[in-house]
């Protein structure tokens, strides 16, 4: 067992409940509002309500809002990519008098809404998902997905031992660029030791060549949506092209549920399946040998920091500062596994389910 070792952040954990229907919002003493009373008014709009990784934020915040005195409002696009519901609720927002705005944008379009939420006055934090360009939001409170990416690509390199790596890059889109994608995307093969080109843009880079180790074969670039139905089709239409993939990178852990899927339903074994979240079930999907190692992120830790800075800067307070090197706040990432590799800092299961959420 290797505990972790050094730059480990503390996490913060908090109970879950259920998540708050898509565009509800929420004033004082209402289901899912927070803050009984108070000045400060703040909306949490989320990509969707549904996914575990979501509601954990939802409940962060009204965990700080309900602390802090905050009236929070919560929102959500319908689905992942929605962004017509999330730019809906920004003008909301705008219209209630709001303080500020926390979201985890669905995409490019919503950043014009953002734009014209700062221009009347609120002080807006992407959660999660940097926007692109970054200085769109006032500032952004987030995982470091390329790193989230690079340490999953490092324990993979390891693993292999070698051996040749035929690869299934499983993304998020294939019609949208989103920041969480290619960041996430471009830092495993990073870890792995192959050249990339343009850092943000997924499956620009050779689809053959070397890694750090021996060689490799890039056999697709499938879009998932992030859901276990995703990644299932997308496997499906990798091993469609080559049924010799023996490592898979997934954008998030349902979609490697979705992949594991698809690999048993085609008699594969033995593939290395890596992932980026590090909720509950996902630590237990490693724990059960399904998924090799996960980056473990805090939603939790970036809801609640959020909804402290903007009570801060409301009550005459100091803006938030992004963290040294970054153009983003950086919450923390801990590699996942137990199978640990050398020379790569990890946490095991045991020591990551009392910091999981969900």
């Amino acid at each position: 067992m290797l505990n972790i070792t050094r730059g480990r952040r503390a996490a913060v954990v908090a109970a879950f409940g259920v998540a708050t229907m898509a565009l509800t919002a929420c004033g004082s003493g209402g289901g899912s509002g927070s803050g009984d009373s108070g000045d400060t008014a703040v909306t949490l709009i989320t990509k969707d309500s549904v996914n575990p990784f979501f509601v954990a934020m939802q409940e962060g915040a009204k965990t700080a809002a309900k602390k802090d005195g905050v009236k929070l409002s919560i929102a959500a696009g319908k689905e992942d990519g929605d962004e017509q519901g999330q730019i809906q609720a920004i003008e909301n927002a705008i219209a209630n008098g709001d303080q500020g705005i926390l979201i985890t944008p669905n995409g490019p379009g919503v950043n014009p809404a953002i734009k014209k939420a700062r221009d009347a006055g609120l002080y807006v934090i992407a959660l999660d998902t940097p926007p692109d360009p970054a200085d769109t939001v006032d500032i952004t409170f987030a995982t470091d997905n390329f790193k989230a990416g690079e340490l999953i690509g490092e324990w993979t390199k390891t693993q292999l031992k070698g051996e040749k790596a035929t690869i299934a890059m499983l993304d998020l889109f294939n019609d949208k660029i989103v920041s969480v994608d290619y960041n996430r995307d471009q830092g495993f093969l990073t870890g792995m030791g192959i050249d990339t080109k343009d850092k943000k843009k997924n499956g620009d880079e050779d689809a053959t060549g070397s890694y750090d180790g021996g060689d490799y074969e890039i056999v697709c670039n499938e879009p998932t949506q992030g859901s276990e139905d995703g990644g299932r089709t997308a496997m499906e239409n990798c091993l469609s092209k080559n049924k010799d993939i023996n490592v898979v990178y997934t954008i998030n852990e349902p979609a490697a549920v979705g992949a594991n899927g698809a690999l048993k339903q085609a008699g594969v074994q033995g593939a290395l399946i890596s992932s980026i979240d590090g909720g509950c079930d996902g630590v237990d999907q490693v724990k059960n040998g399904v998924i090799g190692a996960t980056s473990q992120q805090y939603p939790v830790k970036m809801a609640e920091l959020g909804v402290e800075a903007i009570k801060k800067i409301a009550d005459g307070g100091e803006a938030p500062k992004p963290s040294e090197g970054l153009d983003f706040f950086d919450t923390g990432v801990a590699l996942v596994t137990d199978t640990p590799a050398d020379g790569v800092d990890s946490i095991d299961t045991t020591e990551a389910a009392k910091i999981c959420w969900g």
